[in-house]
C-alpha cells in the first residue's frame, strides 16, 4: 500500500471523500443519498482522505461544535481495505488537524458495534443514552486531545 493523506479542501478531493462513503457505506446499507449527506457537508466541514497510489480508501469529516470541541464523523473505510489499521489511522490525522486548528476535544457519535474500537483510540462513552439516527443507533463518546 502507498498511503497518502489529503486534507481534503478543494472539491475535488472532497469527492474522494464522498466517493469513500458512497461505496463503504451507503452502497454497503441501502442509504440513499439525501440521509448520507446532510446539514454537516458543508464549507464548514473538514474532510480527511486517504489514498492509496491516488485513490481514495477512506475518509472521515469532522465539524464545530463550538469554540473547543469538534465532532468527527462518517469514518469509512472500504472494505476491501479494512483491517489494515487505516480507521486508525484516518483517526488519528482527524485530531492532528483539530489540534492544529485549536480545538481540545473531539466528539464522535459511534456505531453501537465500534464502540470498542474507539475506546482503544483513547475514546470514552460519555452518555449511555443511545442516539437513534436514520440508519443506525449510535453512542455519544468524547477524548481530549494532547
Amino acid at each position: 500500500m502507498n498511503i497518502q493523506v489529503i486534507r481534503a479542501t478543494e472539491t475535488w478531493q472532497q469527492a474522494g471523500a464522498y466517493y469513500v462513503r458512497i461505496q463503504g457505506m451507503a452502497k454497503q446499507y441501502n442509504i440513499t443519498l439525501r440521509r448520507e449527506f446532510d446539514e454537516h457537508d458543508g464549507p464548514d466541514t473538514k474532510y480527511i482522505v486517504l489514498t492509496d497510489d491516488d485513490f481514495p480508501v477512506a475518509t472521515c469529516r469532522f465539524y464545530s461544535i463550538d469554540a473547543t470541541s469538534a465532532m468527527i464523523g462518517r469514518v469509512v473505510v472500504l472494505p476491501e481495505y479494512r483491517g489494515k489499521g487505516l480507521g486508525k489511522r484516518v483517526m488519528q490525522e482527524a485530531e492532528n488537524w483539530l489540534l492544529d486548528l485549536g480545538y481540545t476535544h473531539a466528539l464522535i457519535e459511534s456505531r453501537d458495534v465500534a464502540v470498542g474500537f474507539y475506546q482503544t483510540l483513547g475514546y470514552t462513552v460519555t452518555d449511555r443514552h443511545i442516539v437513534h439516527g436514520d440508519t443506525f443507533d449510535c453512542i455519544r463518546m468524547e477524548k481530549k486531545l494532547t
